[in-house]
Parts: structure tokens; sequence; C-alpha cells
């Protein structure tokens, strides 16, 4: 699965976008049938210590998921939203099996 890596008004370092790539590839394992994938990563200009956003954004045939997911740094706003797209990519299958 090729996962797309956007960094929105900052440069992004390339650790960080091999750990994004590893963990999004790793969603293959819950849904195979992943068209592509795109990581938006965004710095929000506030005083809050929560200020990295990350947007994942999973096609499916027939679908988008789309997560978002605020933290204080990349690494756990990326760890928490792909849990979260590891869910639903598990229930789309189960769904898709009950209908077959």
């Amino acid at each position: 699965m090729k996962v797309n890596v956007h960094a929105v008004n900052f440069n992004i370092d390339r650790k960080l976008v091999d750990f994004i790539d590893e963990r999004m590839t790793k969603l293959e394992k819950y849904y195979d049938k992943v068209i592509s994938s795109d990581a938006f990563l965004k710095v929000e200009n506030i005083s809050e210590k929560e200020n990295k956003t990350v947007e994942l954004k999973v096609l499916v045939p027939g679908d988008d998921f789309i997560v978002t997911k605020h933290s204080k740094s990349f690494e756990e706003a990326a760890d928490l939203a792909i849990e979260s797209l590891e869910r639903l990519l598990v229930k789309r299958k189960e769904k898709l099996r009950a209908h077959s």
C-alpha cells in the first residue's frame, strides 16, 4: 500500500515519514482492499500543548475513512488515528462478511 504523507506549513523529517508509513502499511492485515491512503500533518498555531494534528484518509472500494486526532506529538496522534482506523476497517470487513 502506498502512503502519501503531506506536511502542511512545515518540513517533515524522514523518521516521521517512515514511522507513519510503517504503521499505516500494517492496516492491510485488517482490510486488504485499501486503494490509497494519505496522512496530513499540521501544526496548529494555538497556545495549547496538543497542537499537532494528524488526519488520515484511507480509500477503500465504495468508501473513504477519515480520522483526525490531536496530540502533543505527531507520533502519538498518528498512533491514536491508526488505532481508530484499525477498528473502522475491522468493522467494515465484518460487515461485508455478514452480507456475503
